[in-house]
């Protein structure tokens, strides 16, 4: 479980890479959004989905490897962690509409639950470093939430997106976002690592050997 805490997310940055680099041509990564591998062909499908599926593999091991050796102080990042997972979970089984608007139940479903995903990751890491040091998850945490800020302005759907030119670069922010959370994950996962090894007994002295 510890493994696929960090293995899960790394699995998932590689293969949006692989997306963006053997399939350059079919999205614009400036003004598509990272769901629309989803409904553009069976290989970008496949890789999309199993990049969803290893971040939220990633989410549930990460939330099992902060159980430890204070549950009751990770106890909301554990279950925003397991809200994300299952926001993962939909988000693949039912895919976003091939229209540019929202007309199916089914993509009603997985807008919202990517929209479940994007806010619980950084309010997960938020909350456990709201009373202590920021380090790389409290950074990772805050920078997600602007950035999530910034892409839901620019999306066209926002009223300001034309005052702003959104739809010039919003499918850059949501990259932008989902990189910092995939990292947010990581470094939360390497958070439980420590709060494991902390909470595991010291290895007690040999007895010396008498005589």
């Amino acid at each position: 479980m510890i493994l696929m805490a960090t293995a899960g997310p790394a699995t998932a940055l590689l293969l949006m890479l692989g997306l963006h680099l053997f399939f350059a041509d079919l999205i614009n990564p400036m003004t598509g959004l990272l769901s629309d591998y989803a409904v553009t062909n069976t290989a970008t499908e496949t890789i999309f989905a199993l990049g969803m599926m290893a971040l939220a593999a990633g989410c549930v091991a990460t939330a099992w490897s902060l159980t430890e050796p204070n549950p009751s102080r990770t106890a909301a990042t554990r279950v925003l962690l397991i809200v994300a997972a299952a926001g993962l979970v939909l988000g693949t089984i039912f895919p976003t509409d091939l229209s540019a608007d929202v007309t199916t139940l089914g993509g009603e479903i997985h807008r919202w639950s990517t929209a479940v995903v994007f806010t619980a990751l950084p309010v997960a890491g938020w909350i456990l470093t709201r009373r202590g040091p920021l380090g790389a998850v409290g950074v990772l945490a805050r920078a997600s939430g602007v950035f999530l800020a910034f892409y839901l302005l620019s999306h066209p759907t926002s009223p300001v997106s034309a005052l702003i030119g959104g739809e010039a670069y919003f499918g850059l922010l949501e990259r932008v976002v989902v990189v910092l959370e995939i990292l947010l994950v990581i470094a939360l996962a390497n958070a439980g690592k420590v709060a494991l090894r902390a909470a595991a007994p010291a290895a007690r002295p040999a007895p010396a050997l008498n005589g």
